[in-house]
Formats: structure tokens, C-alpha cells, sequence
């Protein structure tokens, strides 16, 4: 028994309709802030299968902390200002300040500007941070989808609670969408 697919037609023809992809505009999607960091949603899990993406403005004094991701890959690329951008294994994980890690190969954090590009694959201890008097805007891609979706929105909602961040909310979050926190966040405005 053969089964025959039914494709949608396109309106004049026998071809199948042609699918539609995504197209998010300069400055739309959806917008979480709170004073320690913005992020808009640009492709969710509901688009991607591969993916999320995201536009990231990081502020004056912002550090993420040096982390890691059992699962999850990421990508980092710069678009506007300066970050300090860590993506290596160090010879010794302190708990302090990552800026004095060091990898075995002699590699160091670096000053990433505009149309740097910096890829973690899971296992890699990273972290990016804003020593600048100005914001940062960089584009923010984490594999696989939802997870840092989800995140962010919890995230968010801790930051702007007000008064200095609940790290020990912080730290369940984390923990329950696969980030190990090595270092501290810090917000210092």
C-alpha cells in the first residue's frame, strides 16, 4: 500500500507552497530588562529546533561570572562596545576573580570589540564582562532551545526585584538549567 502526502498548492500550480521563515526586524522581539541587563528574544524554541538567539546589552559593571554547561552550546559575537570574554578550561579554577585565569597553553581572558566572535562548546568554563563606563551590545546564541529562554526570564525577575541580586536564588537557577556557577555574578552599577 502506497500512502500519498498531501502538500499545501500554491495558488496557481502544482508546486508545494513555499515555507516561511523568521524575520525579526531591527529593534522588535521581546524585551526583558531589569538595571543589571537587557535581553530581546529574537528566535525562540517556537522557530528553532537548533537554537535560541538573542540580543544582549550588557551594562557598565556587569560581570556574568565564570560558568559552565554540561549540554548547552553557545556563541557570543560582539556587536557594539567592549567585553571581557573568557572561553577556556584554566589550570586552576579559582573561585575569586577569573581575570587571572590562565589556560594550560598560556591563553588568557581577552577585550572582544565589535565583530569578535567567541564559540563554547559544553564542558568550557566561560564568562563575559562589561569594565566599561558604557553598554555593550552583543548577539547571544544557546543550543539547545528552551533552556536559556527560560533562564532569562527567571533571571530577569530576580535582578529587578531590587536591592543587591539574591545570589541564592541565582544559585538554584543555575543549577536547574545546567550552569555550573564557578565565579560570582556581579553587578557593580
Amino acid at each position: 500500500m502506497t500512502s500519498h502526502v498531501q502538500h499545501p498548492r500554491a495558488a496557481e500550480g502544482d508546486r508545494p507552497a513555499p515555507a516561511e521563515g523568521l524575520l525579526v526586524p531591527a529593534g522588535h522581539g521581546r524585551t526583558l530588562r531589569a538595571a543589571a541587563q537587557e535581553v530581546t528574544f529574537k528566535v525562540t524554541g517556537a522557530h528553532s529546533r537548533v537554537s535560541s538567539s538573542f540580543e544582549v546589552v550588557v551594562p557598565p559593571g556587569f560581570d556574568v561570572g565564570a560558568h559552565v554547561h554540561a549540554r548547552s552550546e553557545e556563541l557570543f559575537y560582539v556587536l557594539d562596545g567592549e567585553l571581557e570574554m573568557l572561553a577556556f578550561e584554566p589550570r586552576v579554577r579559582t573561585d575569586g576573580d577569573w581575570r587571572d585565569w590562565e589556560s594550560p597553553s598560556g591563553r588568557r581572558p581577552v577585550r572582544a570589540g565589535p565583530g569578535t566572535v567567541v564559540v563554547v562548546p559544553p564542558g568550557c568554563p566561560h564568562a563575559f564582562a562589561n569594565r566599561t563606563g558604557k553598554p555593550a551590545r552583543m548577539f547571544f546564541q544557546a543550543s539547545p532551545p528552551p533552556d536559556h529562554e527560560r533562564y532569562f526570564e527567571e533571571l530577569i525577575a530576580i535582578l529587578d526585584a531590587g536591592g543587591p541580586p539574591d545570589h541564592g536564588a541565582i544559585a538554584e537557577l543555575r543549577a536547574r538549567y545546567d550552569i555550573e556557577q564557578l565565579t560570582p555574578l556581579r553587578h557593580e552599577a
